[in-house]
Order: structure tokens, then sequence, then C-alpha cells
């Protein structure tokens, strides 16, 4: 069956070109047999009968016209041809014959010619316009089935970005350019606790109690004077409930470029930041608590040394020397006491910084300067590699001093047996970098990663808070610390700044 159907639909073509050429053929004959009648009638009645012979060769119009109707022009003329060549012989001999006719056959013969060609005009324009036609109409006909399946695959994106919009977790507001709300999603109408009805075409403002600023972001981006921000924000609805979300407010364009509105999408963030705040105050307990015994080891072990000095001060009899050894042994205690308090001091209450345009090499050449004795005594080079191709950052030349001295001197007294100190600075994009890097013996992996926590030190007489204030004051400049250590190797620290602008 299937394979006679084939032959069926293969068949078609061929079957409607037979039909067309038999259509041709019969009309041809019809052609002909009008000439051949007419012809007729001019052969069977008697010559002498004029008015029968003007009325016969009148009649050779109606194959002439059926020609150009159904052939076209070249239908029209051959036809028009034919019928004056078998007119001819009975053309009526007359007065002022022209050529061996008169002028009224002349006359007659040209408008077989005239009516073969002009109808087979007409006929064969008709036919052009009905192809355009045609061809304009299948054209239409293919632009229409094009745009409804662009319209079905339009719908079918519009369905499925709202499924999407309803399916994401953030809410997302859509606002038009005077602020006013055009959709809200599920998430958002959870979130603010209010139903897309009751505020479409309202302004913004009005779902909020508090918008905790995010209407001047929605209104900065629509202007135009930013293309997109991103803060934490903390939202009071109508209702009175407070939200604390992460918002997102984004330009809102078509096709075209046209400014339609803004995209506000907010994160409810409220369980993240309690558990945020969660975490920060049991870190802060943790530090408090290693900060409580870091100060509680460093002051015992010198109390408990000048405990027993005093015991020895008071079973000394007397005896001078063993005082006054007991005595600077109770200084040292005490001295030591004193850097730690003063470090303690300097980390729990810092100064604040008076920043103003800086140059780091400026800084370090100082620095530099009144450390190369210290480092001479200790056998350590200092090298300096300054790169004159870097901005300057905004800072505390006094509180960075105190940064690159504390790093200088920690490099130095990693090196007992000597060594060298290269001091390096550039610039990486929008920071620029100071880099410590001794050839001491290094840190070992244990220890490495908690060089800034207070009290670790790698030295027995260290208070262990030294690298933690540097790392405070780095991070009140807006900057970084890096550090990297190798043991046997030698250390890296590395300080970035913001470059200024």
């Amino acid at each position: 069956m299937p394979l006679r159907l084939t032959t069926e639909a293969l068949s078609d073509p061929p079957n409607e070109a037979a039909a067309e050429r038999g259509r041709k053929l019969r009309d041809i004959l019809v052609i002909a047999a009008m000439l051949v009648i007419i012809t007729a009638l001019h052969s069977f009645t008697n010559g002498g009968t004029v008015q029968y012979h003007d009325f016969y060769r009148r009649l050779y119009y109606l194959p002439i016209l059926y020609a150009a109707f159904v052939f076209g022009m070249r239908g029209g003329l051959l036809t028009a041809l034919a019928a004056a060549f078998l007119y001819l012989p009975f053309a009526q001999p007359g007065a002022g014959r022209l050529f061996g006719l008169i002028v009224d056959d002349w006359l007659e013969l040209v408008l077989y010619l005239v009516m073969g060609v002009l109808f087979g005009r007409l006929r064969d324009l008709e036919e052009r316009q009905t192809r355009q036609v045609r061809r304009v109409s299948s054209q239409l006909e293919e632009a229409y089935k094009s745009l409804e399946e662009r319209a079905v695959q339009l719908k079918a994106e519009q369905s499925h970005s709202m499924s999407i919009l309803r399916s994401v977790t953030s809410g997302v507001i859509t606002v038009g350019p005077d602020t006013s709300v055009a959709t809200l999603n599920p998430a958002a109408e959870r979130i603010l606790n209010i139903g897309e009805d009751a505020v479409v075409a309202r302004p913004l403002g009005t779902l909020f109690s508090d918008d905790g600023g995010l209407i001047a972001d929605v209104r900065k981006v629509l202007e135009g004077r930013s293309p997109r921000t991103l803060r934490d924000v903390t939202l009071v609805t109508m209702a009175g409930k407070t939200v604390h979300t992460q918002a997102s407010v984004s330009r809102m364009r078509d096709v075209g470029g046209r400014k339609l509105g803004a995209v506000v999408t907010i994160e409810d963030v409220s369980e993240v930041k309690a558990l945020t705040e969660q975490l920060i105050r049991a870190d802060r307990l943790a530090a408090m608590g290693e900060l409580t015994a870091g100060v509680a080891h460093e002051v015992r072990n010198p109390l408990g040394i000048i405990r027993a000095s005093v015991q020895l001060m008071e079973d000394a009899d007397c005896n001078r020397e063993r005082i006054v050894g007991a005595a600077q042994v109770i200084k040292q205690e005490i001295d030591r006491l004193d850097r730690v308090i003063k470090a303690l001091l300097d980390f729990g209450r810092p100064s604040v910084p008076t920043m103003r345009p800086v140059s780091v090499s400026q800084v370090l050449e100082d620095v530099a300067l009144f450390s190369r004795t210290f480092a001479s005594r200790a056998r350590v080079e200092i090298v300096e590699d300054y790169s004159a191709e870097i901005a300057d950052v905004m800072a505390d030349p006094e509180q960075l001093k105190q940064v690159f001295v504390n790093l200088i001197s920690n490099a130095v007294q990693a090196m007992p047996d000597g060594g060298t100190l290269t001091i390096e600075t550039g610039q990486e994009n929008e920071f620029v970098f100071v880099r410590f890097t001794d050839t001491g013996a290094g840190i070992a992996p244990e220890v490495l990663g908690r060089v800034f926590d207070p009290f670790v030190s790698t030295r027995d007489d260290g208070t262990g808070l030294g690298l933690t204030i540097v790392h405070r004051i780095v991070d009140d400049h807006d900057g970084h610390m890096e550090v990297s250590s190798e043991p046997g190797a030698g250390t890296v620290f590395t300080v970035w700044l913001p470059a200024l602008q």
C-alpha cells in the first residue's frame, strides 16, 4: 500500500502535464475547426453574393479572439495571419485596388492582426498579473505562516520566562520610567507580604514604610547615573515587617535599546544575617578567650619570675650581689610586662589615621635609612628595588612607617646568622604592593596560617602582637596582606594598598 501511494504521488505531476497538453491540443483543434468552417462557408457561397462574404470575413474574428484569449499574443497573431491567408482568395475586386486588393480588404486584414495582437497582449498582461498576484499571495501566505510561528515561539518564550520568574526564590520587581510598579513575581509578594494586584501601577515607594535608600538607587539607575547598583538594604514593609535584603537594581531596555524602566531584584538574607551575626559573636568570644589566655600567659610568666626574684632577695641575707642580680631580673620582666601592655593598648585603642597622598617609596627610604644600622649589626644587607612608575596611596605616613619598621625588624630577627632583605615596590592594576623577602629560616606550615593572630610568635621574647597590629593598620587603609614561606628558604610578606586614582 505505501508503495502504491508513493507511485501515485510521484505520477501526479506527469498526469497534470499530460492534461495541460490535452487542453492545448483541444483548443488548437477548436481554432482550426472554426477557421476551416468559416473558410468553407466562403467556398460554398456564390462569389457574386458580396454581403455574405462581408459577413463571413467578420467571422474570422471569433477564432482570432479565442486564440488570443487562450494562447496570448503569439496565438492571436498566428491565428490572425492564418485567417488573413485563408481570406485572401475570397477578397472582392473593385476600384482603387492596391496590390490586387481593395482598401476595404486591406483594412480587414490589418484589423485581424491588430485584434490578434491587442487581445493577445491584454491576455498576456492579465496572465502576468495573475502570476504576480499568485506569487505575492504565496509570499504573504509564507509570511503569515512565519509570523504565526514567531508568535507561537514568542508566546512559548514568554511562558518560559514567566515560569522562570515564578520559580526563582529571589524577589523580582519591574518598574516603569516613573518608578511605578509594573510586575511582582511570587517571591517578591512573599518577601514583601503584599499581592501584585494591590501595587501594580502604584509608585514603588508605596510598598515600604522605610525603603532603606532603595528608591534613590532606582532613580539613579533610571536617570542613567549608574548602570547597576548592588548593596545590602534593610526594608520595612507597610505591614511593619523588617526584611534584610541584598538588593540589585539594573536598567531594563527593549531590543532596540529604548529604556523601559528598571528591574529590582531582592534577596531575603535575614536568616543569613542572623547566622552571620551569631558567627561573628562566637568568633569575637573565641578571640576574646584567646586574647585573655594570651594575656594571662604573657603576664603570668613575668610575674612568676618577679615573685621568684623577690623570694631570692628575701633569702639573700643582705648579699648585695644576689640582690642586684635579682633586681635586674625584676626590671627586665617589668619592661617585658610594659611592652606587652603597650602592645595591648596599641591593639585595643588604635589611633585614627590621618590620611593624605603618600609616596610609598619615600616612606620606605626614610624607614630603611634608620633601619640599616640595626640591620648591619645583625649582618643583614638591605637591598632596595623601588619602581619609579607607581602611584601614590592615600595613607597615614606614620602608621605606614610602623608597618614597614615592624616587618623589617621581624625579617632581620629571622636571620640571626645574617642574610639579605630585599624590599621591592610595584603596581598591579589598582593596587600598589610592597614586598619584603628575607633569606631566613622561614616559618613552619602549622604556624604560617596563624602569624596574624594575637600572641603567636616564633621568638621566645616576642609579644606576638606586632603582626596583628600591622594587619589591623593595613585593613584600616583598605589594603590586605599576603605571606608565603618555605622552611629553610626564607619568608615573603607583601603589603597591598589601593593606588590613588
